[in-house]
C-alpha cells in the first residue's frame, strides 16, 4: 500500500538480513548488533554529528512500509526498540533516547524497506539540526562491539536491564 519501490528494486536490507556485506561505507556484517528470526538491528552508516552509533531496527521480512507492517511485526521491531534504547544508556551512558522512522519520498524514505532508527541523545545535542555523515565500518566497529556484548551479557533472560546497576549501584534482581 503507498508503495515506491522500482519494479526490480535490489533491498540493501534485504540483503544484510541474508548475511552479506554492502559496498563501503554502507553496512557490514560486523554492523549487526542483534538478529532473530523476526528482526534485525545494526549500526547505521551515517551519523549525525553530536549521536554517534544510533541503530537501525529492521523486520527480516520485506515491507516497504509501515502502512503494510503486520502488527506482530511491529511488536517485535519496538520491542527491541526498547533494548536498544536501554543497551544505549548501558553501553554508551547517554542521557536519553529518540526513534524516528519514514514513509513515502515525502516522508524523507530513502530505503524501500521499513526501518526504525534509534538515536543515543545527550544534553544539547541538536540531533535534528545537526549535520550528518557517512561514517567508515572501522570507525562503527567499536559502536557495535559495546552493543553486542550488551546484548551478549543480558539478553539470554531477557531481562535487560543489568544485575548489577553499576549508575546507582543497586542490586537489580529483585
Amino acid at each position: 500500500m503507498f508503495n515506491h519501490a522500482p519494479k526490480e528494486y535490489d533491498c540493501p536490507f534485504c540483503r544484510v538480513v541474508k548475511g552479506h556485506d554492502l559496498e563501503a561505507p554502507y553496512t557490514k556484517q560486523s554492523d549487526v548488533v542483534y538478529r532473530d528470526s523476526w528482526v534485525t538491528a545494526f549500526i547505521c552508516a551515517r551519523w549525525w554529528e553530536n549521536n554517534s552509533g544510533h541503530v537501525l531496527i529492521i523486520p527480516n521480512q520485506h515491507v516497504e512500509n509501515l502502512y503494510d507492517l503486520p502488527s506482530a511485526l511491529s511488536t517485535k521491531i519496538h520491542d527491541l526498540e526498547r533494548k536498544v534504547a536501554i543497551a544505549f544508556k548501558y553501553a554508551y551512558a547517554c542521557d536519553g533516547t529518540s526513534s524516528r522512522q519514514h514513509n513515502e519520498p515525502s516522508g524523507s524514505q530513502e530505503v524501500w524497506h521499513y526501518h526504525l532508527h534509534v538515536f543515543p541523545r545527550y544534553r544539547e545535542d541538536d540531533l535534528y539540526r545537526s549535520s550528518h555523515r557517512m561514517v567508515p565500518a572501522e570507525e562503527r566497529l567499536p559502536y557495535a562491539e559495546k552493543l553486542k556484548a550488551y546484548f551478549d551479557d543480558n539478553l539470554a533472560s531477557f531481562d535487560l536491564v543489568p544485575k548489577e546497576d553499576v549508575r546507582a549501584g543497586t542490586d537489580r534482581t529483585n
